[in-house]
């Protein structure tokens, strides 16, 4: 870490969004850089944007990203005289951190042995005792015997919670409500914890139910300083995974929140940290209590780049060149309020299902800041986390701040692959957010905004102009000048299909016993209500289907597929059907066997997380259609019920990261 030499060729050992974050900053201060990519990510953005760009492996994680000797020796062969790891893969990997410093490549992040003492989370509780930082009681021991650990639930008492000790992310990770919970849900993270770390010990912890998840950004050099750069809310969270971040964190006493800084510094220090790490801790009743420290960037870094008016990952790159941090304490000054949104591919009414597949359109808003690692045409692969993007608005205050990232959100167009961007916009309206009334429990509102009735006559016009032409020279259905014309359309807007027929004479529709004139333009609906014309843009998808907005809702609509209705109720019933790809990490019934309403039948993996389908019927199992390890596509049918026909073997699935 104190070596002087400039770096000149950057391997990123990462992909989509961080890794093309990094390479922006690494050519302005003019360092070449190299990428990696796998199968799935030949003609990926960051591959793209990068000087130069090597093949690493198949698409899975474990045989690419993951695979630490096959990326040092590429490092090797490709000259490169530092690693950036990013954040997740093998940012926190303490193997890889020392083996780079072994071969005289520096690692842009702390040392082997700082990553080891805090990823271990139970000896990085101890530091912190011994540091003078608060902790959440619990059981931070070796000894991992379920017997012993379900004594010490009962003695920590409920709500806890269960996290794999060498965890992250959210992963890993399961509130038990009463020990009756803990056995089922000990065995799920462990095995996360080793699927994901490597390692299955875990650690137990009392769970605070309306705390708030605030976040202290440290930056220290070589040379022995250490400062803090402001804090962050991340209490927005669903399944302990972050939504929308902020900074600074609001509503926190001044002498409160320089303790919290003076906290983190004095963890850091105490494993002689060097590089960018942030110290989460739970804020409850003006008490903060240490989760954990993350060896690395973060994902919301930039709220944080955004109030400072820094670039962090040029401070990364500075401090691996034995340079001292740019600025001391006293020089840290922050500046307005900014607020972070994760657009996830997922489906929110489905439980947050991650979703995977192509965009064949993507408009990003003005007035923001965009971290992407996609473009038109590219696609979100079912083998990596299902980010998209990060949105990331400023504003002198948080009101504004907020309002403008609803703004934002309200002209995003993106599809035809189902995202969470309407839930971020209505996150960023709810009262509750505005208020500061939330925290890492509140309940995230998952179900759909209602349909606005307009919506439906505007689809169906849409649709027939697209099958017949609304003019009447472009149709051969007798049409006379002055008499009254009929369209029928057959309409999907999410799951609920209608087919509606219109009437009206040339140039209006009649709708609700007003008759409305019209205007189709190439990309947009006029239409006439109480005297005024007002405009609905309507955005085209090569796959055939269009987002239409209306007032302050995208809402995706498009022409009716029976067959794949037919398809869905052939499926219904048939017994467990996989929701998404992924790879089945544990079969949990038998051939014959007889479950109950709510049994869990089988665990799938998919993009980081585990999903339980469990058995919505009480009925038979008849056949096992999958193996523990097998890679499955969405809509593969998993398990057969004997009585399928009846229905007894519908799936529900829940999710846990």
């Amino acid at each position: 870490m104190t070596n002087s030499k400039p770096i000149r060729r950057l391997l990123i050992a990462n992909r989509g969004e961080i890794a093309v974050r990094i390479i922006k900053t690494a050519r302005r201060l003019g360092i070449h850089t190299i990428a990696l990519y796998s199968d799935a990510d030949q003609g990926a953005m960051h591959v793209r944007e990068a000087d130069e760009a090597w093949h690493l492996g198949p698409a899975p994680a474990r045989e690419s990203y993951l695979d630490a000797a096959k990326v040092l020796r590429i490092a090797r062969e490709a000259g490169a005289d530092a690693v950036h790891p990013g954040y997740g893969f093998l940012s926190e990997n303490s193997d890889f951190a020392s083996a780079c410093e072994t071969q005289g490549v520096r690692f842009i992040g702390p040392s082997g042995a700082a990553i080891l003492a805090m990823g271990d989370k139970s000896g990085a509780k101890a530091l912190m005792l011994a540091a003078g930082v608060p902790v959440l009681p619990g059981y931070h021991g070796q000894d991992q015997r379920p017997a012993l650990l379900r004594d010490q639930a009962s003695q920590t008492g409920f709500p806890l919670l269960i996290k794999a000790a060498s965890g992250g992310g959210g992963k890993g990770m399961r509130r038990v409500e009463q020990i009756d919970e803990f056995d089922e849900a000990l065995a799920a993270v462990k095995r996360e914890a080793l699927a994901a770390f490597g390692d299955d010990n875990v650690l137990l912890e009392r769970y605070l139910p309306k705390a708030r998840h605030v976040e202290v950004q440290i930056f220290a050099d070589s040379l022995g300083n250490t400062i803090y750069l402001g804090d962050r809310d991340c209490s927005l969270q669903r399944r302990h995974q972050k939504v929308i971040e902020e900074a600074p964190a609001p509503d926190i006493p001044p002498q409160l929140r320089q303790a919290m800084g003076e906290a983190a510094v004095a963890a850091a220090r105490a494993i002689d940290y060097v590089g960018a790490g942030t110290i989460e801790f739970l804020l409850c009743e003006g008490e903060f209590f240490f989760m954990e420290m993350n060896t690395r960037l973060q994902v919301e870094h930039p709220v944080t780049e955004c109030v400072t008016g820094q670039d962090l990952v040029a401070w990364q790159l500075a401090v691996a060149e034995g340079q001292p941090l740019p600025l001391t304490q006293d020089e840290v000054k922050l500046c307005g309020h900014a607020v972070e949104a994760r657009l996830y591919a997922e489906d929110v009414g489905a439980g947050f299902l991650p979703a995977s597949g192509p965009i064949h359109w993507l408009h990003w808003p003005e007035g923001v800041r965009i971290d992407t690692g996609v473009a038109a045409g590219d696609a979100v692969s079912p083998y990596y986390d299902p980010m998209i993007a990060k949105l990331i608005a400023h504003g002198q205050s948080r009101a504004e701040a907020f309002a403008r990232l609803a703004e934002a959100l309200s002209t995003l167009a993106l599809g035809p692959l189902v995202h969470n961007g309407p839930l971020l916009q209505r996150l960023c309206q709810e009262p509750d957010v505005l208020a500061m009334r939330h925290h890492t429990q509140w309940p995230i509102p998952t179900e759909p905004q209602a349909i606005p009735a307009l919506a439906w006559p505007l689809a169906a016009l849409w649709l027939a102009s697209r099958v017949a032409g609304m003019a009447p020279w472009q149709r051969a259905n007798g049409f006379r000048l002055g008499h009254r014309q009929h369209w029928t359309a057959a309409v999907r807007i999410g799951e609920e299909r209608r087919v509606l027929s219109l009437t009206g004479a040339e140039g209006a529709i009649d709708w609700q016993g007003s008759r409305l004139p019209y205007e189709l333009g190439p990309d947009h609906i006029r239409l006439q209500q109480e005297g005024r014309w007002l405009r609905y843009p309507v955005q085209p998808d090569a796959a055939g289907a269009f987002l239409l907005r209306l007032g302050e809702q995208s809402i995706h609509f498009e022409a009716d597929d029976q067959q794949h209705q037919a398809h869905h109720d052939h499926h219904k019933g048939s017994g467990a059907v996989a929701p998404m790809h992924g790879i089945v990490v544990a079969l949990l019934v038998e051939a014959g066997q007889s479950v109950q309403k709510n049994q869990p039948l089988l665990v799938l993996e998919a993009m980081k997380m585990e999903h339980t389908l469990r058995a919505e019927h009480e009925g038979m199992i008849a056949a096992l259609l999958c193996q523990q390890g097998d890679q499955v596509s969405q809509g593969t049918v998993l398990v057969h019920f004997a009585d399928a026909d009846t229905g007894a073997g519908e799936n529900k699935q829940e999710s846990a990261s």
